[in-house]
């Protein structure tokens, strides 16, 4: 079982302002290596006050986010300006206020079937990430929230095609438990590839399903990302046991 490293903050806004700074951190040091910076995004509100922390401490340099490529855990099947549009909620919180350059920005397109958005947006990242044919694409880093059942992306408990998929790098999701019904997902291979995963796992009614995804014989959705991965770090608002959890 991969390691879970737990990062814990008495509120939401702590928790923000943490994950925002050491996220810069990693942006600063991939620009002084010389290399891109490949970032998938989530929606959520604990997403959003993530973006409002990274503007606040971004605005001192115009070229904090120079090199970064913006991809996305999931997307809603709907067009990027409807409310439930994960691209929206960056594109009004993060992309506009910071001043990033169109061109660095992968879109899924919800506007699309999903089969059909997967795929562009498989192409899209195997572009940018210039791996060898028929591997994995690399992700720098993977944003991930997490739900009250134990969801990370579209990935559901219970939707037995996208567990066990672990090819796909973005896949298609029909009948999803929360509305809107379909969307496309950055899959459990995609994820375990990347070279960090940070889970934000944040609100009340939450703690049964971080236990669970933190066990050895968790069903959640979590529970395979952190058991595929050497490493996740989760930092959470969450009260609980967590040493004993671990």
């Amino acid at each position: 079982m991969g390691e879970a490293k737990l990062i814990s903050f008495s509120s939401d806004d702590q928790l923000a302002a943490a994950v925002a700074s050491e996220w810069l951190s990693a942006i600063k040091a991939a620009q002084h290596a010389g290399r891109k910076h490949l970032v998938a995004l989530s929606g959520g509100r604990i997403t959003r006050k993530l973006f409002a922390a990274v503007v606040a401490r971004s605005k001192p340099e115009s070229q904090a986010f120079a090199g970064v490529e913006f991809f996305w855990a999931d997307e809603r099947c709907v067009p990027p300006g409807d409310v439930e549009s994960n691209f929206r909620l960056a594109d009004e919180n993060l992309f506009r206020l910071a001043g990033i350059n169109s061109s660095a920005v992968h879109r899924i397109r919800g506007e699309l079937p999903p089969a059909e958005a997967a795929a562009q947006a498989t192409a899209e990242l195997e572009r940018a990430a210039g791996g060898a044919s028929g591997t994995m694409p690399v992700l720098d880093l993977v944003l991930l929230g997490m739900g009250e059942d134990g969801h990370v992306a579209s990935l559901f408990p219970g939707d037995v095609g996208t567990a066990q998929n672990r090819e796909a790098v973005f896949l298609a999701v029909a009948n999803s438990p929360k509305p809107p019904p379909h969307r496309v997902s950055l899959g459990h291979g995609a994820i375990a590839a990347a070279r960090e995963v940070w889970v934000l796992a944040s609100g009340r009614g939450k703690e049964s399903a971080l236990r669970e995804s933190l066990s050895p014989a968790g069903r959640t959705p979590l529970a395979p990302v952190i058991k595929n991965r050497p490493a996740t770090k989760i930092f959470t608002d969450i009260p609980g046991p967590w040493t004993e959890a671990i």
